[in-house]
């Protein structure tokens, strides 16, 4: 069985400047990877938290973005680090349900999903990326767009055990495949 893992997609995560990425163009292609994934699998939204501030429990800014759809169905798991396996209950939903496939999307490129892409891939899943359904911001030493083409590259080189790879390929794909 398949997953779709939507990390970080928080109001407080696209607060700021500057801003995310083509972030309107990521909520779009999200809801779209959703929308497929919702008959074939899980649907599991990962909301960053912590104790106090923009991302405390049932804060404003702890909520998913207003245009994402989620589903009555779809699961929701709180973490408070970059890897959404640490601490939380996300591998033990996955392993409830079945799951041996993730496909992994959401925010941020650098930190949360290069972490979660990383541990899922430890944990043995089947691990694809949706390539253009990862955003970040321009970073001090590095634009937004390279920091997401770099990222896409290391993990589709990444060497896991048993000759497994990642996968990293655009929406539209992993939508076909679907």
């Amino acid at each position: 069985m398949k997953a779709l893992l939507i990390i970080d997609m928080q109001v407080a995560c696209f607060a700021g400047e500057p801003p995310r990425h083509d972030a309107e163009g990521m909520v779009g292609r999200i809801n779209a990877l959703a929308e497929a994934m919702r008959p074939a699998g899980l649907v599991v939204f990962v909301r960053h938290t912590e104790p106090s501030g923009a991302f405390a429990h049932g804060s404003p800014g702890w909520q998913v973005l207003p245009g994402l759809v989620s589903m009555p169905a779809d699961a929701f798991v709180e973490k408070a680090a970059c890897d959404s396996f640490l601490e939380t209950n996300l591998d033990q939903l996955l392993h409830q349900r079945g799951v041996t496939d993730l496909v992994i999307c959401g925010c941020a490129t650098d930190f949360c999903v290069d972490t979660t892409v990383r541990a899922a891939g430890a944990h043995g899943y089947t691990v694809t990326v949706a390539s253009d359904a990862h955003t970040t911001r321009d970073r001090p030493h590095l634009g937004a767009t390279k920091v997401i083409e770099h990222h896409n590259y290391v993990w589709a080189d990444f060497i896991l055990p048993r000759g497994r790879t990642i996968r990293v390929v655009p929406t539209a794909q992993v939508i076909g495949e679907l």
